[in-house]
């Protein structure tokens, strides 16, 4: 399973749905993300540019690319943003890759 942080809007339509009728939208949200053979492991509502906060677990990117499709085709968000996370474990084996791949960055050309 990959972790992924999701972040998305409502729309204003859907905050007044919200405010005349409170509900937990995680619960709502919770079996698709277990029908795609994830999990929701933390959801949060936020101030600022996100409304919503989500960590999941999905088994690849296939399926969080379809969680995120049918969040988005629901008219409900806004602003859906998928972004995939890595352990610091991963990212320090990846920093040892980068160190021995052989990459060369640009140089600046000598001045006559």
């Amino acid at each position: 399973m990959a972790t992924y942080l999701l972040q998305a809007s409502y729309t204003s339509g859907s905050w007044a749905a919200l405010v005349s009728n409170p509900q937990d939208r995680f619960e709502a949200v919770r079996g698709p993300i277990e029908k795609l053979g994830g999990k929701l492991l933390h959801g949060w509502l936020a101030f600022g540019e996100d409304d919503v906060v989500v960590i999941v677990d999905m088994p690849d990117n296939v399926a969080v690319a379809a969680l995120a499709m049918a969040l988005n085709a629901g008219g409900a968000l806004k602003n859906v943003k998928t972004t995939p996370l890595i352990s610091i474990q991963e990212g320090i084996a990846a920093m040892k890759k980068a160190a021995d791949c052989g990459y060369k960055p640009a140089q600046k050309a000598a001045s006559a």
